[in-house]
């Protein structure tokens, strides 16, 4: 089983979902279903969409319940000042993207969400690298994301992490990879 990613820089924290997250355990859905409801994040991302508070308390249980098979491997990032959640990073293992894509090979993939009031702030750009780095630490070789055509800023975000142009994908998303060697050193932000 992958081993959490548990990283911080001077305004954020990326951990899973932690013991002490437990007393908080309200406000964090709330805080989740807050995110996969607002129109911003989910611009590019519409059928992730969660339509009641019930709904982010049952994504919340099914993914500690993922986590914890080694099915796909919730983060949250945190604000270390207001302690709110302001986005996500799921890493998916080879076994779900297999039930989920037509591939001819099936690396680990990377989905990321981030609050729509964050955007702009490079926040995912800071991040991503040292989440990658740690991946990288973990024997991952191959990373592979997939994004929609329109969406230019996870693009961005994905080139400046070393994630290169694999294939279209589907109608309207890209397949992007990163593969070991292509790998860029990690770069602590402060």
């Amino acid at each position: 089983m992958l081993q959490p990613v548990c990283l911080e820089n001077k305004n954020y924290i990326i951990h899973p979902f932690r013991s002490e997250d437990m007393k908080r355990y309200g406000k964090l859905v709330k805080e989740i279903f807050h995110l996969l409801s607002d129109d911003d994040t989910l611009h590019f991302l519409p059928e992730k969409r969660l339509r009641s508070v019930s709904e982010a308390d049952a994504w919340l249980q099914g993914a500690i319940l993922n986590f914890h098979c080694g099915r796909n491997f919730i983060h949250f990032i945190t604000d270390k000042v207001t302690g709110k959640l302001v986005g996500m990073i799921d890493i998916i293992s080879p076994e779900v993207a297999m039930t989920n894509y037509r591939l001819d090979d099936y690396p680990y993939f990377i989905e990321f969400y981030l609050a729509g009031s964050a955007r702009g702030q490079k926040i995912m750009s800071t991040l991503l690298p040292g989440v990658v780095a740690e991946l990288q630490e973990r024997n991952i070789t191959i990373l592979g994301a997939v994004v929609n055509r329109r969406n230019t800023a996870a693009q961005k975000v994905l080139a400046r992490t070393g994630f290169r142009f694999r294939a279209a994908f589907d109608p309207v998303q890209d397949l992007y990879e990163l593969s070991v060697s292509e790998m860029m050193p990690f770069r602590q932000a402060g």
